[in-house]
């Protein structure tokens, strides 16, 4: 697709974001003032070559709002543009603009505590070679994750080389980080790496009729993601740790943010870490991306609790994304608007429900109260109101509304095709869709029309106006995620990912450092179940480099396995078996001759190859 495809701002999109500036909070230049504070120095444009970059947002120097840009989400655009090395307290320093996420370092006796390493090892590099410039040539003594998502933990290699991890670099994380990582990452990571690809703007032009911020931050880098296990887990909050000489006191917040997340707080700098647990906006309690719904009332508990463990004596409130907070009045204030905003969705969702509505007649009624909504801090740049309230009403009540004639739908296209042929057929769909468009309706619209891109996605008509119903919504959207979705769509309904014929699949490199265990955990994900069929297979898996022996076993076409041995066996790398999987090694290179060879081929013939690129907007 070119730029020349794409289509200005409708007058029903300008109108509604001139409405839509009209109820944007005051702008006293405070939070400008915030993210600029202790500034020391970067690089041009934060540019580092192969992973990131903010050159090409250039446009957002200009302080008024381009006509296809949510005036809000301009705004924090402009913020998380603001990028380099900042001192946040004497002996606390934040790389901030070098990826989605912030990367902190405290300064230990002997060298830098490096928290959350970013998605990438290059921008994490980089930003320790800024560190290291202006603070001093000094080791990296520890890392810390404060949760399981892969913009925190993704870059490691970045600040730690293989040969100081190998030799004990403490990897500190909450309890149950490496399961959840997994989880999140590996067993679900190709179809929320292809979603992520959607809600992150990847492959949009980045330009005011593109992709303009994420609200949590720019964009994810593009750089050589890995995920090094840690070494010392977090299990209670009240923990503390003397990591280089600096007392560590943490707070462990298992399904906040993340399913395993913590804070802390370092008394001898007065500077509290909120991880993600605090943003500078309202978060997501479910990520468009695809993962398991977070607990907002535990979320707001965790937050008031930091605020009772640790606010009394907190100076400074730092996160790992956004900017800091300073004083110990604006950390309460900040502290008791974040808890009450997750408790608000949380309770007013379930009032709702137990009135019998269900989550989109919620999502469309519910709004913030005043005292809330009348914050630059707690507004929609990421998560919404809308889709977080639908996320509550998933945890307690499900997929389910109890409507009988919602329990067992037709599938997609299949339902498309009904539709097409109740409404009159395409021509008709068509008409329909173009009397929304003109009426500004574009949400009916792309709703109706929805159904005959499904019963007939080779109908051009039906892709084009789709497209450009699609985009006016991203125009009009505060959210970033909600923007890049709606702006991917159409750009894929315009130009199609050209198939492939063999399947472009996610990148291995979180694999590469798992345990043996958790590797053969994702593979029992991979095996196709109609091709398996009633295989009878037993086969033992020997690591070499000590990394464990495992019995395989397929049956009623589930894989399981366990430790210790029992069956033919291969002997082979973690990386090797990693390689014959994603069809990157030949079986008879690594296996010819040994005794498990044919069960290995048995078991690689029915396992799956994912492909990123599956259809989202399109069957």
């Amino acid at each position: 697709m070119t730029s020349l495809d794409r289509k200005d701002a409708s007058p029903a999109t300008r109108a509604a974001l001139e409405a839509a500036r009209m109820t944007l909070p005051p702008d006293d230049g405070e939070d400008f003032r915030l993210a600029r504070r202790g500034f020391i120095a970067s690089i041009p444009d934060a540019d580092i070559p192969g992973a990131w970059s903010l050159k090409p947002y250039a446009f957002l120097e200009d302080e008024i709002p381009a006509p296809t840009v949510h005036p809000g989400l301009w705004r924090q655009a402009r913020l998380n543009s603001i990028h380099g090395l900042f001192e946040v307290t004497p002996g606390v320093y934040q790389v901030r603009g070098f990826d989605i996420s912030t990367v902190t370092f405290i300064e230990g006796e002997t060298g830098y505590i490096v928290i959350d390493p970013l998605t990438s090892a290059q921008p994490a590099r980089t930003a320790l070679e800024l560190m290291r410039t202006h603070r001093g040539e000094r080791p990296v003594s520890a890392v810390i994750y404060t949760h399981s998502h892969v913009d925190h933990y993704g870059g490691i290699l970045g600040v730690a080389s293989p040969e100081e991890i190998e030799a004990g670099l403490p990897i500190i994380a909450p309890e149950g980080f490496l399961k959840e990582a997994v989880s999140e990452n590996v067993l679900a990571g190709n179809a929320m790496s292809r979603r992520a690809t959607y809600m992150y703007g990847a492959l949009l032009w980045k330009d005011p009729q593109g992709h303009v911020d994420s609200g949590l931050g720019k964009g994810v880098s593009g750089g050589k993601v890995a995920l090094v296990p840690p070494t010392v887990s977090i299990s209670r909050t009240g923990e503390r740790l003397v990591v280089d000489g600096v007392e560590i006191v943490f707070q462990v917040t298992p399904d906040a943010e993340a399913p395993a997340e913590m804070n802390f707080y370092f008394p001898k700098f007065r500077a509290l870490c909120m991880a993600e647990n605090c943003t500078c906006h309202l978060h997501n309690i479910y990520t468009p991306r695809g993962a398991q719904v977070r607990d907002a009332k535990s979320w707001s508990g965790y937050i008031d609790e930091a605020r009772g463990l640790f606010g009394r004596e907190a100076e400074v409130m730092f996160a790992s994304h956004h900017w800091p907070r300073w004083g110990g009045s604006e950390i309460d204030v900040f502290l008791r608007k974040q808890r009450d905003l997750y408790k608000f969705i949380h309770d007013q969702t379930l009032r709702l429900a137990n009135h019998g509505l269900n989550a989109p007649e919620i999502a469309e009624v519910l709004r913030l109260p005043p005292t809330l909504a009348s914050e630059w801090y707690t507004r929609g740049f990421y998560g919404t109101v809308s889709h977080n309230a639908k996320a509550v009403y998933q945890r307690y009540l499900g997929w389910f509304d109890g409507n009988p004639a919602h329990l067992n739908p037709h599938p997609p296209v299949e339902t498309g095709k009904r539709y097409v042929r109740a409404l009159g057929g395409p021509e008709a769909v068509l008409a329909e869709a173009r009397r929304a468009q003109a009426e500004g309706d574009y949400r009916w619209g792309a709703q109706v029309l929805n159904h005959l891109v499904f019963a007939d996605p080779d109908n051009a008509q039906a892709r084009a106006l789709q497209a450009d119903l699609l985009e006016q919504m991203g125009y009009q959207s505060e959210s970033g995620p909600w923007r890049d979705f709606y702006l991917t769509g159409a750009q894929e309904l315009r130009t199609p990912i050209p198939a492939s014929p063999t399947p472009r699949q996610a990148a291995p490199g979180q694999l590469r450092n798992l345990p043996a265990e958790s590797l053969l955990d994702s593979l029992s994900v991979r095996l196709n179940g109609e091709s398996a069929g009633d295989l009878d297979l037993d086969l033992t898996v020997r690591f070499t480099g000590g990394e464990g022996v495992f019995t395989l076993k397929v049956e009623n076409a589930v894989l399981h396995h366990r430790a210790g041995e029992g069956a033919p066996e291969v002997v082979l790398s973690r990386d090797q078996l990693i390689d014959l999987v994603m069809g990157a090694a030949d079986l008879r290179d690594v296996a010819s001759g040994q005794p498990g060879e044919a069960a290995l081929g048995r078991l690689l013939s029915v396992l799956d190859r994912f492909d990123l690129w599956f259809g989202i907007v399109t069957p």
